[in-house]
């Protein structure tokens, strides 16, 4: 398997060239750090763009929802757009035009595939609880066949993607950084709370070690 994607018609950017990039290592990194997604396709005719969960195991991507979801169903063997996106700063510059944030992206094109088999399903499913709580899934109530027939789990190849990003400070003309105006970038950063037990804990459940590391990061 190659090192970088290849460049096609979807993927090429048109504008920015330089926060472009096509290596599976930078791709799989800004996957691996937000599981929120947003998965476009066409159903009816008409455009489509679902929130939900991925995770990623190798060169694919996962996604789960209920059976019955209609836009499951119509992402099934379509082209769909699958997007990740993660704010990291507001850069605040001298004049509107140049007011930016900081962000990494990707972009991911393909046609997804339903998985039936249901040792894999029950599987795949367990390592997406896994990737979000490390250590959980093990702990848990095994999956029941109604829990299975419930949930639709779909899978996308990382063949044909892109990242996006910008990673730096402000960029005016030059002529503007005279003017007494105050210009910087303002961090974001997403951090966990402390944890809220069930008020229907058992009393004797204490609260795992796992749920303790995510806590503090």
């Amino acid at each position: 398997m190659s090192d970088s994607l290849t460049v096609t018609e979807q993927t090429r950017l048109r504008r920015a060239h330089e926060r472009g990039h096509f290596d599976r290592e930078t791709i799989y990194a800004i996957l691996d750090a937000m599981p929120l997604c947003h998965v476009g396709c066409v159903m009816n005719d008409k455009p489509v763009v679902i929130p939900t969960i991925q995770w990623r195991e190798g060169n694919h991507i996962y996604w789960h929802g209920s059976s019955a979801s209609r836009s499951l169903r119509a992402s099934e063997n379509t082209n769909v757009c699958l997007t990740v996106s993660i704010l990291d700063g507001f850069v605040l510059a001298r004049s509107g035009f140049h007011h930016s944030v900081n962000y990494r992206s990707v972009m991911v094109f393909g046609q997804p595939t339903q998985i039936d088999d249901p040792d894999e399903k029950t599987a795949k499913l367990g390592n997406l609880i896994d990737s979000l709580y490390p250590g959980r899934n093990a702990g848990l109530r095994a999956m029941s066949a109604q829990d299975a027939k419930a949930t639709a789990l779909l899978s996308l190849p990382i063949e044909e993607a892109s990242a996006k990003m910008r990673d730096g400070g402000v960029k005016d003309e030059e002529e503007d950084y005279g003017l007494p105006i105050w210009a910087g970038v303002v961090p974001v950063r997403q951090t966990l709370g402390e944890p809220i037990p069930d008020p229907r804990n058992l009393p004797d459940v204490e609260m795992p070690e796992h749920v303790h590391k995510i806590s503090i990061g």
